[in-house]
């Protein structure tokens, strides 16, 4: 499974999620899944993937250390957090967060280990 992880500020438009999405797509294999937190996950549905709600993001280590990010959500990097949290056991981060154009989103993916 390849999933794709989503950070994003209120106010983000689907525009935005493509956008960061293809930044953290260049070079990486197919997205299967997209993912963030449980309580964001509506406006994924724009972009037409399997969605996957993550619920808590504190105990996963990013590479990303976002101050705003450890503030309102307890991880470095909601995105780098949430596609190795639905990606599984045993994820590993292909490509770190990567920021759309107009700062309202941002994407990381990562690779699990089952299909």
């Amino acid at each position: 499974m390849i999933v794709a992880g989503f950070g994003y500020r209120t106010g983000a438009t689907p525009a935005s999620l493509r956008s960061a999405l293809a930044l953290a797509q260049a070079g990486a294999p197919p997205v299967t899944h997209v993912a963030t937190l449980a309580d964001k996950l509506p406006l994924l549905a724009a972009l037409g993937l399997p969605m996957l709600g993550v619920n808590a993001l504190d105990d996963i280590a990013t590479p990303t250390r976002s101050a705003a990010s450890l503030a309102a959500r307890g991880t470095g990097s909601v995105a780098e957090a949430a596609a190795l949290a639905a990606a599984g056991a045993g994820a590993r981060l292909l490509v770190a967060r990567c920021i759309s154009p107009d700062r309202m989103a941002t994407c990381a993916i990562a690779q699990g280990t089952s299909a």
